[in-house]
């Protein structure tokens, strides 16, 4: 047993989601989105460096001793998979590992709206899921395609930076591919995919021009892609595609996208104030005609009003379900006000002073 399994095993019995482990610091977890430090000693730099490679292969230390960062999946039979990433900083080497859990819970048991379900049997187009990082995105995509390979008969391809969530050949045959252990990249990965006879494909994380471009080709040829970003809202999205391409490119991107796109679903995660533990807020875009029609016209600023009325298809507004939960009670007034987009009608709600005070309404 490796000597940082230790950690993780109290990670995962306090229900910690990330463990950081720098020198010069003692070891930290992140738990319900705070970071508490546990009691242990102050890691120095060769102790936590022999630590850390002790769980890497050789061609990764060789890549995180030429660039100084490296990402990479651990798993612990058992117990869980890890993201980890080992960076250099000030003090010396540094470590961030994730918790993947071994388990993939299912769109019922984490509560998705029904519509999401419904993607996965779509035959073909692009689906996308933002959010800001740790926002549960992979959890959500997780589930999506649990609900595909429990009802579908088909191939399924993910392309991750390592892999995550490890899902089992059930009605699908399932191909995990990481980049850097089984492909040089996204781009190589997905050019690959186009000639394995795919139904499916899972793009990790849409992060460049090339990425981007052959994914959109992908669902425009017959095949259902789902992919991440880092943006925070829909009508974002579609805008953070759309500028990635060359200026004169982007009249013929938003026509692609337009007739590409099946649905973006933005979410944001909260602490819960009712029981422990954390929820998530979705915002849902479906691309109806309509909003076809907007992001071929070059106006996503009238994306919100769609979705306003586009309910019965399945769609809701970020705000909308940020409301439900503090109705409910089950997230704070205070951070549902943070959060939100539309500060003047979260305003009556508040209790204090908005964390970030250039958004004052």
């Amino acid at each position: 047993m490796a000597r940082i399994d230790a950690f993780f095993k109290l990670m995962n019995e306090q229900g910690a989601s990330d463990l950081h482990l720098a020198s010069g610091s003692p070891p930290i977890f992140r738990i319900r989105g705070s970071l508490q430090r546990i009691k242990y000693k102050i890691l120095e730099n060769d102790e936590l460096k022999a630590m850390l490679y002790e769980i890497a292969a050789e061609n990764k230390i060789k890549v995180f001793e030429e660039t100084g960062d490296v990402d990479f999946g651990y798993e612990i039979p058992g117990l869980a998979r890890y993201r980890a990433n080992f960076f250099m900083q000030k003090n010396g080497i540094g470590g961030v590992f994730r918790e993947i859990p071994s388990k993939i819970l299912t769109a019922e048991q984490l509560g998705l709206p029904f519509i999401m379900t419904k993607l996965s049997m779509l035959p073909r187009g692009l689906v996308l899921v933002t959010g800001p990082t740790g926002s549960g995105k992979s959890t959500t995509l997780a589930a999506i395609i649990d609900h595909a390979n429990r009802n579908r008969k088909d191939h399924i391809i993910t392309i991750e930076d390592p892999i995550e969530f490890v899902h089992e050949n059930k009605g699908c045959l399932v191909n995990h591919r990481e980049v850097g252990s089984h492909t040089r990249s996204f781009g190589t990965a997905l050019k690959g995919a186009l000639r394995e006879d795919p139904d499916i494909i899972l793009v990790g994380e849409m992060r460049d021009l090339e990425t981007i471009s052959l994914a959109i080709e992908a669902a425009m040829t017959g095949h259902l892609v789902m992919g991440t970003l880092h943006t925070i809202s829909a009508a974002k999205t579609v805008d953070r595609i759309i500028e990635t391409f060359p200026t004169n490119q982007q009249p013929q991107v938003r026509a692609t996208l337009a007739d590409a796109l099946r649905s973006v679903i933005s979410q944001t995660m909260f602490k819960r104030i009712d029981i422990k533990g954390r929820c998530v807020a979705f915002e849902i875009l479906v691309a109806t005609p309509a909003v076809r029609n907007l992001i071929r016209e070059g106006k996503t600023y009238q994306i919100p009003s769609s979705m306003q009325t586009g309910k019965k298809f399945g769609m809701q507004t970020l705000d909308d379900a940020i409301m439900d939960l503090m109705q409910n009670g089950r997230i704070d007034p205070d951070e549902a006000y943070n959060k939100c987009v539309d500060k003047v009608k979260f305003k009556p709600f508040a209790k204090s002073a908005p964390a970030d005070f250039t958004e004052v309404a």
